[in-house]
């Protein structure tokens, strides 16, 4: 007989299930990888069986832990050396990890996770981001808001959202970097929605936001596809997610603005007072 579940607050919240699946990760790894991908792979990630118990189980997650604190609790815990950056965002910044770990180093944090969108986000900034005292934040978020992932929003309440993470990042000292967001065709799992004029939309006031906040704008869509462009088909196998080959020319733009970013809190900081 299965146990009845918590509710109320508690001193630790049960993490299990909270990260990717073993399947999920594996099918990742193919993804990004060289080469055509294993067709058994294809076959049990397009099986309808699959999708309905991986719905299953996000229902079940978002019930209980709906922005999934649990996800990198344990590994925030565990963060001892002095933090450089953070990168909050979604399936962009997760897979991210997974095709070049080397980035994700030397006090570069990834705090992705697949599927996410921005409110869900704004309520693991301050365990996710914040309480790691990083020097830099980098956000990249706005697909799932457009797919509505988490139910409709307006393209207000994605703003909202980003403004809130800006806020909340600039009250404790940390700098802001705001990733571009490159055109998309069509979600596969929400094939009801014609996503490339609202992410053009968000894309030009993430550009106008950071122009106008001295904060750096990472130029994704510049290097993934042009301007307005879907992303080539040579970043990418489902017109959606970058594969290791569009990730790593994504980098040296991730790297110029943590650079531009960083260099300008040192500036900031050797400023003197007034």
């Amino acid at each position: 007989m299965s146990s009845s579940p918590v509710i109320g607050m508690v001193d630790d919240l049960e993490t299990s299930g909270s990260g990717p699946t073993d399947e999920e990760i594996l099918f990742v790894k193919a993804y990004l990888a060289e080469g055509p991908m294993d067709p058994l792979l294809i076959a049990v990630a397009t099986d309808p069986r699959y999708a309905t118990e991986r719905a299953q189980r996000m229902a079940d997650l978002r019930a209980r832990d709906w922005p999934n604190l649990g996800q990198y609790r344990g590994a925030n815990a565990a963060v001892t050396a002095p933090t450089k950056a953070v990168l909050i965002g979604d399936s962009y910044t997760e897979f991210w990890q997974a095709a070049d770990p080397d980035f994700f180093s030397n006090g570069i944090v990834g705090r992705g996770i697949s599927g996410q969108t921005s409110p869900q986000m704004l309520l693991r900034f301050m365990a996710d981001v914040v309480a790691l005292k990083p020097r830099c934040v980098h956000i990249l978020a706005g697909a799932n808001d457009v797919a509505g992932n988490t139910g409709p929003s307006t393209p207000q309440d994605y703003k909202n959202n980003l403004l809130a993470m800006i806020t909340l990042a600039q009250a404790h000292g940390i700098r802001v970097i705001l990733g571009g967001l490159t055109v998309i065709k069509a979600f596969q799992w929400a094939p009801g929605i014609a996503p490339a004029g609202r992410l053009t939309e968000l894309d030009s006031w993430i550009r106008a936001t950071a122009a106008a906040r001295g904060l750096s704008y990472a130029d994704y869509p510049s290097v993934l596809a042009g301007a307005g462009e879907p992303i080539r088909s040579e970043f990418t196998r489902d017109g959606v997610h970058p594969t290791a080959k569009g990730y790593a020319v994504m980098r040296p733009v991730a790297e110029a603005a943590l650079a531009r970013a960083l260099d300008a809190g040192e500036r900031n900081a050797g400023a003197p007072t007034r």
